[in-house]
This record gives C-alpha cells, structure tokens and sequence, in this order.
C-alpha cells in the first residue's frame, strides 16, 4: 500500500517536474527518446498545430526500451510520426543519443549539418522531465529559448498508463535527484528546489522509493 502521505509528496514532485511553459512557434520540436510513443503523438500534435516546422527525435535503444523499440526510440518517433502524417520533409532523426545531454548536443549537431537556423527549440519529454530536459539544454545549448512541453496529462493519468505506482514513484524520486546533483557534475543548470519539494523527496527517499537513484548519492532508506 502507498500511504496518503507518500501520493502527496508524490504529487509535489510532479508539480516541480513540469514547467508550465506557454507554447510558442520555434524553429524546431526536438522529441526525446524513452520507452513513451506519446512524446512522438505530443511532437505530431504540436507540429499540425504550427508549434513547429521541423522535428527532430532523437534516442538509441536502452534496456527499457530495447524489446520495444529494436530499431531504436528515434527510428520509432519517425516512423509513428509517419503513420500520424507528418512528411518525411519534415522529420530528422539522430539515432545516437543514450542520455538527455547526448540528445541535446547529437541534435544540435544534426540540425547544424543539416544547415538549420535555431534561435528556439521546443523540447518534447516524458511530463515528470520536463524540468531535467530543460536543464540539461539550457547548459548544453544555452544561446537558444528553450520552451518545454510534454503530453498534458495528471499524475493519474500518468499513473494508469504506466501501471506501476510504485515505479512511477521512483521515477519522479529519481529525477528530483539528478536536478539536485547533476549541476555540480557539469551536465545542466542549477535551478532552486523549494523546501516542501525537498522534504517531499527525502520522505519518499526514507518510505523506500528509491530504485532508480544513483548509488553515488543515494539517501539511507
């Protein structure tokens, strides 16, 4: 059983995760790779609506995703981008990226080979990444506006399509983590953690949801 206590500290987290960007036109809808086609459903959606005249999916395979997407997360995007109607025009892929840093610089690599002028880019993620996703470009790309979108959905929503609470709740552990540590290592902008959210994540730490924190800086349970 998830206690009362945990799905609030939960959804406190979630909160912290998104954003809440104003979507914009931008040069360009870059999707990252996962084990989630809705970020290439979400990539579609916003491209039909004029968000964007150029995608870019970007992602390897990872153990989640290898059995899934054989070809790769990219490669997937595309073709589900396909089905959807988007026009091979209008698509690239970078089939190379295993990480969020990786995605950002391996696509803006292609789009620089590709000699596509950027000033803004809108960032397509998993919802509880919107706010690592963001910080990782900001550091990695930090002349262009980053605007950053995800499949608008609750946390229950998000809950029922996963089917895992319990994995959710790492995942959303797990995130907060890397926001707090990944600054110091170089990979992406530091950005303020209010106290609540901070609590929340050492309560949910302590309550044993911590399977995909990093051992380098893993809290006692």
């Amino acid at each position: 059983m998830i206690s009362t206590q945990a799905w609030a500290d939960t959804r406190r987290l979630w909160d912290y995760h998104q954003m809440g960007h104003t979507l914009r036109p931008c040069s360009v809808a870059i999707g990252l790779g996962s084990h989630d086609l809705g970020v290439a459903d979400t990539a579609v959606d916003l491209y039909k609506r004029g968000m964007a005249p150029l995608l870019v999916f970007t992602g390897a395979t990872s153990p989640t995703t290898r059995e899934r997407m054989p070809r790769g997360e990219a490669v997937h995007y595309r073709e589900r981008a396909l089905e959807l109607g988007v026009p091979d025009s209008a698509i690239l892929v970078e089939p190379q990226a295993r990480n969020t840093g990786e995605n950002i610089r391996f696509s803006r690599a292609v789009l620089e080979e590709a000699g596509v002028d950027v000033s803004s880019v809108l960032l397509i993620s998993k919802p509880y990444e919107e706010r690592r996703a963001y910080a990782t470009a900001r550091k990695q790309w930090p002349e262009v506006e980053i605007v950053s979108a995800s499949t608008p959905m609750t946390l229950d929503d998000y809950v029922d399509s996963i089917g895992d609470p319990r994995l959710v709740i790492d995942m959303l552990v797990g995130a907060l983590q890397r926001l707090l540590i990944y600054p110091e290592q170089g990979f992406m902008i530091s950005q303020p953690v209010p106290d609540d959210v901070l609590e929340a994540y050492e309560r949910l730490c302590r309550a044993g949801f911590i399977s995909r924190l990093l051992a380098t800086d893993r809290p006692s349970a």
